[in-house]
């Protein structure tokens, strides 16, 4: 990916070198608590009241001084694929979808994280938090595709931060808060079909993202499209479960199959047409 010597985003919260990141309990009283509890007993998400309690206040430990780090140039590229995320999506929103688009924030953080979302660890791997508007990486995932999923490659880290950051655009545009309604009121087999056509939804989004950057930034260079892809099918649900169990569970699937994911992805990219991006109604995933 051509990138180097391009602006960077900043939109980002770097918390490496920090031991851990937690939110804090303060700006929560009885009468939140029992808030807390009269959301959840209704079905909803406390999340998002929970951040707006705490107005989003995190203590960080510092374990290390900053300064130049062996991922620095990996935060770089990071930091330039989310610059060119705000510009495709705020050009579409605006042009295709008549709103404004919210850019989130990147948290870049090392061995473990608090978020409005609970606490993580970097064995979760990248993940947007809705409640927080916030897309969390730990850059070590990076060496994860590499090494342990067999996807090396710049473009296959900037699809892992596409997909992210088309999770947010479907938090703004409603859409994961119609998913997660559904939690309770139905099976786990069904919610797990939801689940896997957010996620190639997101899929599907990040491929809008390429197609359209590509225009606007012709960032793509010989062998990127096919770092991406490879990258998509080693992060589907039958892949990885083949490769952890030896056998596959389609009914516990929540993110798709690499077959799936690899189509969706490579829809987005020939259409960059937001309307062919309906998963939800798809009779045929």
């Amino acid at each position: 990916m051509r990138w180097r010597g391009r602006k960077q985003s900043e939109n980002v919260d770097d918390r490496r070198g920090m031991s851990s990141t937690v939110r804090t309990a303060g700006g929560i009283g009885l009468g939140g608590l029992l808030i807390i509890l009269l959301i959840s007993l209704l079905g909803g998400d406390p999340t998002q009241y929970i951040n707006q309690a705490q107005g989003g206040r995190t203590t960080s430990a510092p374990t290390q001084p900053q300064g130049e780090r062996a991922d620095d140039e990996l935060a770089a590229f990071v930091k330039v694929v989310l610059q060119d995320t705000e510009d495709v999506w705020n050009k579409l929103f605006r042009e295709q979808l008549g709103k404004e688009y919210r850019e989130p924030t990147l948290v870049l953080f090392e061995g473990q994280v608090g978020s409005a979302c609970g606490h993580a660890s970097a064995a979760s791997g990248p993940f947007y938090c809705p409640g927080d508007d916030q897309v969390y990486i730990d850059l070590v995932f990076y060496q994860e595709l590499k090494n342990r999923f067999k996807a090396p490659g710049d473009f296959a880290m900037a699809y892992v931060v596409a997909h992210e950051v088309a999770h947010h655009v479907q938090n703004q545009l409603g859409i994961t808060r119609q998913v997660q309604s559904q939690r309770r009121r139905i099976s786990e087999k069904e919610y797990n079909d939801l689940s896997v056509r957010l996620e190639l939804q997101a899929d599907f989004l990040a491929g809008v993202w390429v197609h359209h950057n590509q225009k606007m930034n012709n960032i793509l260079e010989e062998g990127d499209l096919e770092e991406a892809l490879n990258a998509a099918h080693a992060i589907g649900d039958d892949t990885i479960q083949k490769r952890a169990r030896g056998y596959v569970v389609p009914d516990s699937f929540t993110h798709g199959t690499s077959e799936q994911r690899i189509r969706w992805f490579r829809k987005g990219i020939e259409t960059g047409d937001l309307s062919q991006g309906d998963t939800f109604a798809a009779r045929v995933l």
